[in-house]
């Protein structure tokens, strides 16, 4: 089996390729440091010639709605295109939950991505993932106000990134779901008490600040909107393994 994975340089997608040719698969990574652009969409013909499942873990440079918005329609709707040209059996991405309660921010641009995605007429798979520990990590190195950070109190189960990686690459290497398979995280906790956490382990001294309206990746959170299904695959990797590995 040969398996693109676009943003093979990325945090996932460097996960996915190790994984996937550990079981293997015939992995054949795509990004700006292997001569291919999925924006200009340079080297993706030839990237992808001969491939059977495309697997898109790309990421946009910003978090800001609009940024995103317009990174995630123009290197999908390149990465569709060529996957079509070469006669890809399945298409799989890599969203976020929440992607279908959040208007607004990073979220509505992966709702848009999704859209393109099912819209293709290439069989498809959407792997959401809830946020990375490294997403909380960044977060609680955010100094915006003088106060501390200010996070919402959302309820959230963070995952490794490795266990996302290794749901994209079961989806890739499976029949396609034609719709959405979720992964969390084991531990619930919520956004602001993980954050204060995540602080103690780096020392931080600045203090987090709990505000509902506190913005995460440019949205505004409802109590439960970063929680995931009933029936999404749960991670083994917990917070404390990952904080002693930093």
């Amino acid at each position: 089996m040969r398996v693109v994975v676009a943003g093979a340089s990325g945090l996932i997608g460097s996960r996915t390729v190790a994984g996937l040719r550990d079981h293997g698969v015939q992995a054949v990574p795509v990004s700006r440091s292997e001569g291919v652009d999925v924006i200009t969409g340079q080297g993706l013909a030839d990237a992808l010639r001969g491939v059977e499942v495309v697997v898109d873990v790309t990421d946009a440079p910003s978090r800001g709605e609009r940024a995103s918005a317009e990174f995630f329609d123009t290197a999908t709707a390149n990465l569709l295109r060529a996957a079509a040209a070469a006669g890809a059996e399945h298409f799989v991405a890599l969203s976020v939950v929440g992607a279908d309660r959040v208007q607004g921010g990073y979220f509505r641009a992966k709702a848009l991505q999704e859209q393109r995605v099912r819209r293709s007429p290439i069989p498809h798979s959407v792997v959401r993932a809830t946020p990375f520990f490294e997403s909380v990590d960044a977060l609680s190195r955010s100094a915006k106000h003088a106060d501390g950070v200010h996070v919402a109190p959302a309820l959230v189960r963070p995952v490794s990134a490795d266990d996302v990686a290794a749901a994209v690459s079961h989806a890739a290497v499976g029949v396609p779901l034609f719709g959405i398979r979720e992964v969390a995280g084991p531990d619930q906790y919520r956004l602001d008490e993980l954050t204060a956490k995540v602080q103690a382990a780096h020392g931080d001294p600045r203090g987090v600040v709990t505000d509902p309206h506190a913005p995460f990746f440019g949205a505004v959170l409802g109590e439960r909107t970063l929680l995931p299904g009933a029936d999404a695959h749960v991670g083994h990797g917990t917070l404390d393994q990952w904080l002693a590995l930093r």
